[in-house]
């Protein structure tokens, strides 16, 4: 993927976020539910897509799994926040996507037992997590989070393309892709790309600062 300039920003590689969203905007329903419906499409179809993980296999419809092969190759290092760390409970220190996560937190967990994980907890801002994030990847793209941390990133003009996975659900509230931006409208260039599979609709755009 080619890294695109913005004003007043060094070349480097890109940094998207990436969700499953609800067509209402929602990465998650109240109270954390929803996720059996944002992630349908990881199983229902017929086609088995292997992860990092050698007892996770999905089986996607072809367009998922051809988009999915190609998030997989584009990206080079992830940045997570802690709530979505400790949710899963760190992938059992190897993401499903197999490249290493930066980790943005106030403290550094003390009873982490995957020492040896490609994992990194920075505890001095996005700011911070994203360069080391960039050092990571190489000249491979920054993934990052939705919600929290998507935010975070467009609020410090740190993101520069958003790629939704949009479920055709209505999930009535929870947690919003984005959330307290301070700069808004924030106008999106694209859809760069668009794939539809069985139950989602791949997109993909380009932020536009002004």
């Amino acid at each position: 993927m080619t890294s695109a300039l913005r004003a007043g920003r060094a070349a480097g590689p890109t940094v998207h976020t990436s969700a499953s969203m609800s067509l209402d905007g929602y990465i998650a329903g109240p109270g954390g539910s929803g996720f059996d419906r944002l992630f349908a499409w990881y199983g229902n179809g017929e086609v088995p897509v292997p992860t990092a993980q050698d007892d996770r296999t999905f089986t996607m419809s072809p367009v998922s799994a051809e988009a999915w092969h190609a998030t997989v190759a584009r990206t080079g290092a992830l940045v997570v926040g802690r709530r979505l760390f400790d949710l899963t409970s760190g992938w059992g220190g190897n993401h499903p996507i197999g490249c290493p996560v930066v980790v943005v937190t106030h403290s550094v967990p003390a009873d982490w037992p995957h020492r040896d994980a490609p994992f990194t907890f920075v505890t001095d801002g996005i700011e911070s997590a994203v360069e080391r994030a960039k050092a990571l990847a190489g000249d491979k793209a920054v993934g990052v989070n939705g919600g929290t941390i998507a935010s975070q990133c467009l609020n410090a003009r740190l993101l520069d393309e958003v790629w939704v996975d949009l479920v055709p659900v209505l999930l009535g509230g929870g947690t919003p892709l984005f959330d307290r931006l301070t700069h808004v409208p924030v106008e999106l260039d694209g859809p760069l790309s668009i794939a539809q599979g069985t139950g989602v609709t791949h997109l993909r755009y380009r932020v536009r600062y002004p």
